[in-house]
């Protein structure tokens, strides 16, 4: 029920509804300070103009950033102190009520949607830190796989339904908001119909996406006290005499030896820098896509919804399809074909010029989306040492690589759009980072379980 919770932060904040309303404030903010009205569009921050695009970009850096350094710390007092459900609580009620405060977030006030936008972040985040920690304490072995299955479906489709009342709420303003009235006021100043009609839509469009940001937080806090009142609040109490501010950390370095250990590993370390580069490309593009496409395309929120929606039903498929796959050429050949795809989805985004391209894109995106996601997690699960006793910190290292991934692979996409005013570039970026991690991911040879 926590996965039916916060999932929605991640499709309705994350990727659909805030990064196209950002672009339109910042867009608004830029204009109002002297910007042409067809861009580019920068924004002041500390003295120095940003792209708008790109302080966006650096945003999400920000955020994942402070996840990456607080996880290993959280776990170490996860696991020492036992009290999981606190914590968990905290950054839940942090998260959900940085949501619902972006409710005030316009024009004028871009820095306090940002910095609400971030501590959403670390809210989500450090949140997740804990709740999966709770995964073996409450149920036993041999019902992880299931569990963790039921959680992940039961996030996908709560996040769907609340994704579909905003995208209704937005294509169609008058269900909720005064549409006619508004548009009798602005005939009433001069317009035409059309004109007061479309004028009176878009800033009802404009209310429905941040009473959205309302919804996730409500449904976040909301749902999430269906776990807090059913989870223990105190299962374990080790007596650990070293800095636990330190041991997440030192179980991060004892992986990081153990892999380096010996030449039998290599295949682990070149899984790693391959998951890492090939994460540094996927995370980014899932976090920035309808970004581009409401800047460089001209699309609408709701169609950029339909977009999201599109993905995430097809992820579906996917998921399944490649799955089948594996089964029949293993999971680093089934690895590979994906990057090779997203290479070729890369090359098509950096030409694409119309709102179907976008559509179709969209559909590749899903298809292989779901697949790898999952493929890259269950294959790590398989190349670990099976003699090792410490698979959890192998998960936690593997977690690690995959914030910073994002980091960086936000980061890069941010500077190269304000450096050079085009989004475009970024897109040839990210596409080198599927090139290293399919050199990586090629090199991975006999290696039985991972091979027909």
């Amino acid at each position: 029920m926590y996965d039916w919770a916060n999932s929605v932060f991640s499709l309705t904040i994350a990727t659909a509804i805030f990064p196209p309303y950002y672009e339109a404030m910042s867009k608004a903010a830029a204009i109002s300070n002297g910007a042409p009205p067809d861009g580019p569009y920068y924004i002041n921050f500390l003295g120095h103009q940003f792209a708008n695009t790109a302080l966006y970009s650096y945003s999400l850096s920000l955020g994942f950033l402070l996840v990456t350094i607080f996880s290993p710390i959280l776990s170490g007092i996860a696991d020492v102190k036992g009290n999981k459900k606190a914590y968990l609580k905290f950054f839940c009620y942090l998260g959900s009520i940085s949501c619902m405060l972006m409710y005030f977030f316009d024009a004028q006030n871009i820095y306090y949607g940002l910095s609400l936008f971030i501590l959403s972040l670390v809210g989500f985040g450090g949140s997740i830190v804990f709740y999966n920690a709770f995964l073996p304490e409450i149920v036993t072995e041999d019902m992880f796989d299931r569990v963790s299955a039921r959680g992940f479906s039961m996030g996908y489709i709560g996040s769907v339904i609340l994704l579909i009342i905003n995208l209704v709420n937005i294509m169609f303003p008058e269900l909720l908001f005064p549409v006619a009235a508004k548009t009798q006021e602005f005939v009433q100043s001069g317009l035409s119909e059309a004109d007061a009609l479309k004028k009176a839509k878009g800033y009802y469009e404009g209310m429905a996406s941040k009473l959205s940001f309302v919804s996730v937080g409500i449904w976040w806090m909301g749902f999430a006290q269906i776990p807090f009142k059913r989870l223990p609040e105190k299962l374990r109490n080790q007596n650990y005499t070293g800095n636990i501010l330190s041991k997440g950390f030192n179980e991060l370095k004892n992986v990081w030896k153990e892999i380096n250990g010996t030449n039998t590993h290599n295949h682990i370390k070149r899984y790693l820098w391959g998951f890492f580069f090939t994460s540094m490309g996927l995370q980014t593009v899932m976090y920035v896509a309808t970004l581009f496409g409401s800047q460089e395309l001209k699309l609408k929120t709701a169609d950029l919804i339909v977009t999201v929606l599109i993905i995430q039903l097809i992820a579906i498929i996917g998921a399944w399809g490649f799955a089948r796959i594996s089964e029949k050429l293993g999971n680093i050949h089934t690895l590979l074909i994906m990057v090779v795809i997203w290479i070729g989805i890369c090359g098509v985004a950096y030409n694409v010029q119309t709102e179907y391209g976008f559509y179709g894109l969209a559909a590749v995106v899903g298809l292989v989306m779901g697949g790898i996601q999952s493929m890259f997690r269950s294959t790590f699960a398989k190349i670990i040492p099976d003699n090792t006793p410490n698979h959890a910190s192998y998960f936690s290292f593997y977690d690690v690589c995959e914030k910073s991934a994002i980091v960086l692979g936000t980061f890069s996409y941010g500077i190269i759009a304000d450096i050079t005013g085009n989004m475009r570039l970024s897109i040839v970026a990210l596409a080198i980072y599927f090139i290293i991690g399919l050199s990586f991911l090629v090199r991975i040879k006999n290696f039985k379980t991972l091979h027909p």
